[in-house]
């Protein structure tokens, strides 16, 4: 592991400006444990924030507004960043969206290397959407563009 930075370098902002899917950590409002979720709704507004939507009926809503400490992990530039910071309420509900979600800004508190000591990523996941290609093209349009309104 490395040394701590307090914001996005410039080919993680540049990564997070596009579609990509991280891992979602947060604390669970009813057990207090940890959660993991894959999520593809986020985007860096800049080096030190990130963006994120989520549907109402997802327990993650409950879990960042009753704790708002989270870490979003990334794969990628040959690596697993853990991004550790605070997620605070940007729109709730988010606007122009078909269904009700919830938009958060995420305060980044630390971007640490979080792969283990001699390793390197080979490739990074990669994923499929299955269901309606134009349905989800749509939707994933109408999001990211209240989600830069917000």
């Amino acid at each position: 592991m490395t040394e701590a930075v307090a914001q996005l370098n410039e080919s993680l902002l540049a990564m997070l400006q596009q579609e990509t899917f991280v891992l979602l950590n947060t604390v669970d409002a009813e057990s207090g444990g940890p959660t993991s979720t894959a999520i593809s709704w986020i985007y860096a507004v800049s080096p030190s924030t990130l963006r994120l939507s989520v549907d109402h009926r997802s327990r993650l809503v409950n879990n960042m507004k009753v704790n708002p400490m989270v870490t979003i992990t990334v794969f990628g530039e040959g690596t697993v960043h853990a991004i550790n910071g605070r997620a605070a309420v940007k729109q709730d509900p988010l606007a122009d969206v078909p269904f009700k979600m919830c938009c958060f800004d995420i305060s980044i508190e630390a971007v640490r290397n979080a792969l283990f000591y001699g390793a390197q990523l080979d490739s990074a996941p990669r994923y499929l959407k299955v269901y309606d290609g134009r349905a989800a093209e749509k939707l994933d349009a109408q999001v990211f563009a209240a989600m830069q309104k917000a």
